[in-house]
């Protein structure tokens, strides 16, 4: 995901900074920066509805952030707010081409579009896929067959995905990635909750997500918040 823009908010540490707890202080303006990460953190800590709040008040004080709030995609996605949520990866895609998930996660949305009926009179969603510029890939090797799966492209199966996750080790980034889109395109674009829930369940679960590793990466909290909200 991009971080161009927000690269010194996303630790959850720093939330609230500026603000006064002391009797008739009255506290300063909070930065657009300090929104984002309060924003991050309310989603962490389960709030999606206070995640989205606060990410839209970071963009109300700097709209220069817009492009660059992945986080509130995200966080749309969990409020089943699917328009929204491809919106704004169509957004961040603009400054960010080449980053996959942002592709991956509006296919999410306008895949969940098509089931609830809203995307019906559009065509398939397949047809409204965004593609990364011609010749060019995710930096992360991972993400290429992450791609290919959820644009349904070069023969790629999900037993592709999980294999590429299992050959980098237990433990590794690239084993929790695989079991987290495995889970989230099992959701989105498949429609199986069982195997949406297997692997997002062992993404949550895995050596990655709760060691050291994982600690300050953002897309773990997001398989633990996925279950928690899913009742997995």
């Amino acid at each position: 995901m991009s971080s161009v823009k927000l690269a010194a908010v996303t630790d959850p540490k720093n939330r609230g900074v500026g603000s006064s707890s002391t009797p008739g202080v009255t506290s300063p303006p909070r930065s657009a920066a300090q929104l984002v990460r309060e924003g991050m953190y309310s989603f962490r800590s389960g709030d999606v509805v206070g995640s989205v709040e606060a990410f839209d008040r970071a963009e109300s004080v700097d709209a220069s952030v817009t492009p660059f709030l992945w986080q509130r995609g995200i966080s749309y996605y969990y409020k089943d707010m699917f328009q929204e949520g491809s919106e704004q990866f169509r957004t961040d895609v603009k400054v960010n081409p080449l980053d996959v998930e942002e592709i991956v996660w509006d296919i999410a949305c306008l895949a969940r579009l098509e089931r609830v009926g809203e995307r019906s009179s559009l065509g398939n969603f397949r047809s409204m896929m965004m593609a990364l510029p011609p010749g060019k890939k995710d930096r992360r090797k991972i993400m290429s067959v992450v791609y290919s799966l959820f644009r349904g492209e070069n023969g790629v199966r999900e037993w592709d995905l999980a294999n590429a996750g299992a050959s980098s080790g237990a433990g590794s980034a690239n084993e929790f990635y695989s079991l987290f889109y495995l889970g989230l395109y099992n959701e989105s674009v498949v429609g199986d909750l069982t195997k949406a829930s297997y692997y997002m369940r062992a993404a949550a679960a895995s050596k990655y997500s709760n060691g050291p590793g994982g600690a300050g990466d953002y897309m773990t909290s997001v398989a633990k918040v996925h279950c928690d909200l899913r009742g997995w």
